[in-house]
């Protein structure tokens, strides 16, 4: 922990008040099972580099096309990132400029879209996400969308059904990916069904980008006319966004982008994306990705094997998702007993949930924090048992002392990078 109290004594020295939160904060992470699977712990590096002086700089504009001058270095820099982006996964450009994967895909809508025109997507409800048409979010107030689903009896995606509602709303954009979907996508009869409507076809691969990067998924990358993704999650590197497209496209999300969405770049994010792409070029990080799928494998056999019901029953990526209405639970209560306990999962609504958004019927977990903290399937079977048992006895005291303690040692045993 020499990094982080160098720092923290730094910011100490001129605001106590903040230094002692950002000390409480990785405590928390350093002493918490993180299996939201979402989240993730950027390097050593990537922190350095969000942390630098390019904070100081303004760049509104592209590389070679800035509206401010003394550009020459971060126009360098720019271009670095995009080429590493590029290479990673075999695109022909890269924009490394969004600030999240949200405002990625606000951008991608722009490229093809007018307001009013139709989009689709998957369901909120069935595993897709709010930038993905749900009424409550831009995409579904500035853009008329309709949704897919999965299919009642395999809580898998129908593709039949996805045809059938492309040739019925003849969507502009198609849209493919997910936040709490744990199967892997038919990229090739996804395009298919695009090219029939005369949809552009846009994947978010927001989640699995990282598993792409390490050959443990299959890549969009060839099938989609645009693809959307972040920059933290599986990828592990800081908070934000990026966009990857083929060559004719280029102007249009370069314009969509900016001036459209988005102001200034965050330059010292791009070094942050600059120096995780850089990672994913060494050979270790592919071995990463594969242990990010084995042990959520292992997670899911080891919550099945303790009786619990998992939504499309397993998964084929780092996440799941774990039905607890046939336990009486709900997805608030187990989320907290939890937390009680150093686990951190969040509560998700499951496909068909007739329970409310804020208290749905399931959570979702998997595995890519712990295993970049080094943990492998042992300890991913240790980690189902303590998962289980706290879903299964929420409010047992002495339960919720004896898991807390294993989960400590687990923790310890595995100590975070700074």
């Amino acid at each position: 922990m020499a990094l982080a109290v160098e720092r923290l004594a730094r910011i100490g020295a001129s605001d106590p008040a903040v230094a002692g939160l950002l000390a409480l904060e990785l405590q928390r992470q350093a002493e918490t099972l993180e299996l939201i699977p979402s989240e993730n712990i950027a390097s050593p590096a990537v922190l350095d580099a969000v942390g630098s002086w390019l904070t100081n700089k303004y760049a509104e504009g592209t590389p070679g096309r800035r509206y401010y001058g003394g550009c020459e270095h971060v126009d360098r820099l720019e271009r670095l990132c995009q080429e590493r982006a590029m290479a990673l996964f075999g695109a022909e450009h890269a924009n490394v400029q969004p600030h999240c994967g949200s405002s990625a895909n606000l951008a991608a809508y722009a490229v093809f879209c007018k307001p009013g025109d139709t989009i689709l997507g998957m369901d909120l409800g069935h595993g897709g996400h709010l930038s993905h048409g749900s009424p409550v979010n831009f995409s579904g107030m500035l853009y008329h969308a309709e949704h897919y689903g999965v299919d009642p009896a395999t809580e898998q995606l129908d593709y039949d059904q996805v045809r059938a509602r492309a040739l019925q709303v003849r969507p502009r954009v198609l849209m493919a990916g997910a936040s709490a979907y744990p199967r892997t996508l038919d990229f090739a009869r996804l395009a298919a069904i695009a090219r029939e409507v005369e949809a552009a076809f846009v994947v978010d691969m927001a989640h699995f980008a990282g598993l792409v990067a390490g050959g443990a998924h299959p890549s969009p990358v060839p099938h989609a006319d645009l693809v959307t993704l972040t920059t933290h999650k599986t990828l592990r590197g800081p908070w934000g966004g990026m966009i990857l497209c083929r060559r004719e496209l280029a102007a249009r999300v370069d314009k969509a982008v900016f001036p459209g969405y988005q102001g200034g770049p965050l330059l010292h994010a791009i070094a942050g994306k600059a120096v995780a792409l850089n990672a994913w070029s060494q050979p270790e990080m592919a071995g990463y990705a594969q242990r990010v799928v084995a042990n959520a494998q292992v997670l899911a056999d080891g919550l099945r094997e303790r009786g619990l019901r998992l939504v499309s029953g397993g998964t084929d990526t780092h996440l799941m998702l774990v039905d607890l209405r046939p336990l009486g639970q709900t997805g608030r209560a187990i989320q907290d007993a939890l937390d009680r306990v150093r686990i951190t999962v969040n509560r998700n609504a499951i496909p068909f949930d007739t329970a409310s958004r804020f208290n749905p019927s399931g959570i979702r977990l998997g595995s890519p924090a712990v295993t970049t903290r080094g943990m492998g399937e042992g300890e991913m079977a240790v980690i189902a048992e303590l998962v289980a048992t706290v879903i299964r006895q929420p409010d047992d005291l002495r339960v919720a002392e004896t898991v807390r303690a294993r989960a400590r040692m687990l923790c310890d045993a595995h100590p975070l990078p700074y």
